[in-house]
């Protein structure tokens, strides 16, 4: 969760007439100021409006989305003889594992004095303990991703007709990752949106994602919040333009300077990412994979080695690294450049969190420069480009691993791509 006085217009917490309990939980986080969405948002949110938010990863939407959901729960609570488990309250919908886990343990930071049930139903995880959890307990905020919760809706060990507040998180997202057929059905079964509140954000808004939450809504309040920077201002960006076959010793080489404690390598397709997991770990690096392959449980085990030190690098996809709020990471890398201008935002952001100074290094080779005027054009900067100094073209303690692909070396670039009133439950 993201607040900081530093970006705010000085709007407190406190001055937002939320229940005790939440306001003890948000104190003892460390929050004292909303962020910028969080003192345009909550004022609409807080009075039962739905909303549409335009938001980047890390500017306190998540916060702004559970308040208002908690606080909700809080001033309309139901007797637990007219509960029931299965039918949780609040819907939080997001694309990836790692989002929705993340949301989850935001969600129990904030609940940790109002008694609130957080469960989370992710794929990749334990399939009979979600089961057993949405069966057994009263849910009152459920987190989800779409296509597990579908299993649930399916085999009727869930239901959403007594939903107050849906959420849907990175809109933008589930649209790209395919996923918007299952978020309809899942829709038709929610309460419907006359009787419900309804919070949609996404990172950019085309057509399809507006119209999308013109069918979801209902008079919503449209929020817009234009990072002060795209590109955050504690990271310093070098991209250094190299053929394809020196990134390799470039890389082993920059990792083991001093001063890279915990580094992301971005890669832009989950083959290049594995064979650079095996080409790190030949050169000695201590180093693990991060995509969407990996099974959950593997993946959780790998971020608490980074958090620790015991893993010195870890080699991403971009939706795998939207995942990784780690604070410590001193480095992040661009093994290929993206094509997405808004994923080099997302990637580079890994770096530079809590107050610390970061660094981003891009390699350019002939595959994937071509991306570099669009990536300046969207962070409306220059970004220094440089040949690698001689110690970093040095070579590598090992032979590098020779792969046959079909006779044909792959390609390194371009991959495929206060409340005025409640709403009524219903009876």
């Amino acid at each position: 969760m993201t607040s900081d006085p530093k970006h705010t217009g000085g709007l407190r917490f406190s001055d937002l007439n939320l229940d005790k309990r939440l306001l003890d939980a948000i104190s003892k986080i460390g929050f004292e100021y909303c962020t910028p969405i969080q003192a345009e948002t909550l004022p609409w949110t807080l009075a039962c409006e739905d909303l549409i938010g335009q938001a980047q990863t890390g500017t306190g939407k998540t916060a702004a989305f559970l308040i208002t959901a908690i606080q909700t729960l809080l001033e309309t609570p139901v007797d637990e003889k007219d509960r029931f488990a299965s039918e949780p309250r609040v819907l939080a919908l997001a694309p990836t594992r790692e989002l929705a886990m993340q949301i989850a343990k935001d969600a129990e930071q904030l609940c940790q004095y109002t008694g609130h049930n957080v469960v989370t139903v992710v794929g990749g995880m334990n399939y009979d303990k979600q089961r057993e959890q949405l069966q057994n307990e009263i849910v009152d905020i459920l987190v989800a991703t779409p296509g597990r919760l579908i299993d649930f809706l399916g085999s009727q060990d869930v239901f959403l007709d007594q939903i107050d507040i849906l959420i849907l998180d990175e809109a933008d997202r589930m649209l790209d990752m395919g996923f918007i057929p299952d978020v309809k059905r899942i829709i038709r079964k929610c309460t419907g949106k006359e009787d419900r509140q309804t919070l949609l954000f996404s990172a950019t808004f085309n057509q399809d994602v507006l119209n999308l939450a013109s069918m979801w809504t209902q008079n919503a309040e449209f929020v817009e919040i234009e990072p002060e920077q795209k590109t955050a201002e504690r990271v310093e960006q070098t991209v250094y333009l190299v053929s394809d076959d020196d990134k390799l010793p470039v890389l082993v080489n920059y990792l083991k300077r001093p001063e890279v404690e915990k580094a992301i390598v971005f890669a832009n397709r989950r083959d290049q990412c594995r064979d650079l997991e095996e080409d790190l770990k030949n050169q000695g690096v201590k180093v693990s994979l991060m995509s969407g392959e990996i099974a959950q449980n593997k993946r959780l085990k790998t971020l608490d080695q980074f958090k620790k030190g015991q893993i010195q690098v870890l080699v991403a996809t971009d939706v795998a690294g939207r995942g990784i709020h780690v604070n410590g990471v001193t480095h992040v890398f661009n093994y290929n450049l993206p094509e997405n201008a808004e994923d080099y935002v997302h990637r580079i952001g890994r770096t530079g969190r809590a107050g610390k100074t970061g660094v981003s290094v891009s390699f350019a080779g002939e595959d994937d420069s071509f991306a570099l005027p669009e990536i300046e054009k969207y962070i409306s900067q220059k970004l220094k480009t440089a040949v690698p100094d001689e110690d970093l073209m040095a070579t590598m303690d090992n032979p590098p691993i020779t792969r046959k692909r079909g006779g044909r070396r792959p390609q390194s670039g371009r991959g495929p791509a206060g409340r005025s009133g409640s709403r009524p439950r219903r009876n």
